[in-house]
């Protein structure tokens, strides 16, 4: 018998669609290529998996339209999430605010939604590559390397085109294209930057900033850390998401203290010190690379002139990277199947009933932290509620 509803990929968003459209009474078969089911999840969080945010929002997002994950996200919440892992046990922490991690492996998760889709009677079908996705009468034909199924809607979960190893794919953003929904040009996102002038001798270094991008940007507080390539660390892939080529980010160095203030006592204080000393707040080897300029003579010979222009690079470095370590480094892609032809009820494409796309092959992309797990266990329920539908 054909099933009512094909989900195209065994991720996040994938698994929770499959366990929602069989849960409300549709027969439902998952499509993978690859070897298992959740091969991001289970090594993402350091393997312990960051599930969720309890704070998330669609101010949390971005996306071309900024509104669009409020409803799948009001109507499937953190709790909701946290109230499906606490029914199976699995014991989790909450490491920073807001951000829920397992105690134990990543793979607890995986096992819960297989086991999720088990028991709501889905068929998982891995190792199958997917060639083709036709309309046809009543719904679609799925053409695999196994033969051809029909179907009365598919779901498009096969995600974007980070983590390359894993079997990262386009698909989902090729059959959007052939069904005429409209991409917004994909990107790497939450990236490490690479800078065109990275020093080696700061390889390693890390500190907390701020971090920023434009004045009326979000304003991300966290750790950064310097590469053999350039930098990296929370703060630095939070604002990786929203920089465009050529932009640059702005950087505070001693966030909370007033640069210039802080480097003018110290030259009062101790007028016979060399200028690393300005920046004795700061890691050693940065404080000698910024303050290199202002060779060897005495702070009380430094002019003030010279100081305030530490200052300044000190509270507002403007960092241009030359590029990013791209999807092989990326955790997400930014970009993806364009929201206006897709209903945020029921993430079903507005001119071809019957097909669905969720997770990361959507243009929304979340911050750091679980905001992007919550946005697949949020559109895969809402599109698999809708899809069952069509049984």
């Amino acid at each position: 018998m054909n099933p009512d509803v094909i989900v195209l990929g065994a991720g996040a968003a994938g698994l929770m669609a499959a366990a929602t459209g069989g849960q409300n009474g549709a027969r439902v078969l998952v499509l993978d290529h690859g070897p298992e089911p959740g091969r991001k999840i289970l090594i993402s969080g350091g393997g312990r998996c960051n599930f969720t945010h309890l704070e998330t929002g669609p101010n949390c997002f971005i996306s071309q339209n900024r509104h669009f994950a409020r409803s799948a996200l009001a109507r499937y919440t953190p709790q909701d999430f946290l109230k499906l892992v606490n029914r199976y046990g699995i014991a989790w922490h909450e490491k920073a605010r807001g951000q829920l991690f397992c105690d134990g492996s990543a793979g607890q998760i995986v096992d819960m939604l297989v086991s999720e889709c088990r028991t709501a009677g889905c068929e998982l079908r891995m190792q199958t590559r997917i060639l083709d996705v036709r309309q046809a009468e009543h719904g679609f034909i799925v053409v695999t390397d196994g033969g051809e199924i029909r179907t009365g809607a598919v779901i498009l979960a096969t995600g974007g085109l980070s983590i390359p190893k894993l079997g990262a794919s386009d698909l989902s953003l090729r059959l959007a294209r052939k069904f005429g929904l409209r991409i917004v040009s994909p990107a790497p996102a939450l990236v490490p930057l690479v800078l065109a002038d990275a020093d080696p001798e700061l390889a390693g270094v890390s500190l907390p900033i701020v971090a920023r991008v434009g004045k009326k940007g979000p304003r991300f507080e966290d750790g950064m850390v310097f590469t053999h390539r350039g930098v990296s660390g929370p703060a630095i892939l939070q604002i990786s998401s929203y920089l465009e080529a050529g932009d640059a980010a702005q950087i505070d160095l001693l966030p909370g203290q007033n640069a210039l203030n802080v480097l003018l006592k110290v030259k009062k204080d101790r007028p016979k010190a060399l200028p690393p000393s300005l920046l004795e707040a700061l890691p050693q080897r940065l404080a000698r690379v910024l303050a290199a300029g202002l060779g060897d003579t005495m702070l009380a010979n430094q002019p003030d002139r010279a100081i305030k222009a530490l200052a300044e690079r000190v509270s507002n470095w403007q960092l241009r990277p030359a590029g990013t370590e791209g999807y092989a480094k990326a955790e997400v892609m930014r970009g993806g199947i364009d929201t206006r032809d897709l209903s945020s009820q029921t993430l079903e494409s507005r001119d071809v009933p019957g097909l669905y796309a969720i997770g990361e092959a959507v243009d929304v992309t979340g911050w750091l932290g679980g905001h992007n797990f919550q946005w697949a266990w949020a559109s895969g329920v809402a599109a698999g509620q809708a899809a069952a539908g069509h049984r």
